[in-house]
């Protein structure tokens, strides 16, 4: 059974990730972040959503083990930002329905999304440029990358939240990411 580990950033969504890992019938857990990276023993990662940059413990390090990795919303900002991307502070601000243009169909993490999605996101901050090696794949008229992936290194994040009832295809998501870490 494939396992994939929720890394917890204290965001307020974090077990509705796990549920949803769960309820594709993936084997999964929710582990701190300070959990040493030789301690975690999964087939992918998510690097769940959270307040603070300042507390996502020990996700820097976790982007060197060789597992995909789903970064959502903190989690997606954290991979930008420690792989050499930029993160500012978004005009739009806090949660909002959004309509996400998926730009690559071939994405193994969103291209199979409807070109045009609805989703919940939080805008307070927002990658502003890909890390080197990344592909935007979604966007916005709020924020310019809402998904991006690195598919040589099995690097994905989206700004959204596919865990909550308000993102359509939501499931989709995990059930996308649960079939890249499955390969």
């Amino acid at each position: 059974m494939t396992r994939i580990v929720v890394i917890d950033n204290h965001g307020q969504f974090t077990h509705l990730e796990q549920r949803a890992l769960r309820d594709l019938g993936v084997e999964t857990d929710i582990v701190d972040n300070e959990t040493p990276p030789e301690d975690l023993d999964a087939d992918g990662l998510v690097l769940s959503g959270g307040p603070d940059m300042d507390r996502t413990g020990r996700c820097a390090d976790y982007l060197d083990l060789d597992v995909p990795i789903l970064g959502i919303c903190l989690g997606h900002q954290l991979i930008a930002t420690e792989l050499g991307g930029r993160v500012e502070s978004g005009e739009y601000g806090g949660y909002a329905d959004v309509s996400v243009d998926i730009v690559d169909a071939d994405d193994p993490l969103v291209g199979s999304l409807a070109p045009e999605t609805r989703v919940w996101a939080s805008h307070a901050d927002e990658v502003v440029e890909v890390p080197e090696g990344f592909e935007r794949t979604a966007e916005s008229d709020v924020c310019d990358v809402e998904a991006m992936s690195d598919t040589d290194r099995d690097l994905y994040g989206v700004q959204w939240h596919p865990e909550v009832a308000h993102t359509e295809e939501g499931e989709a998501v995990f059930e996308n990411f649960r079939d890249i870490c499955e390969q």
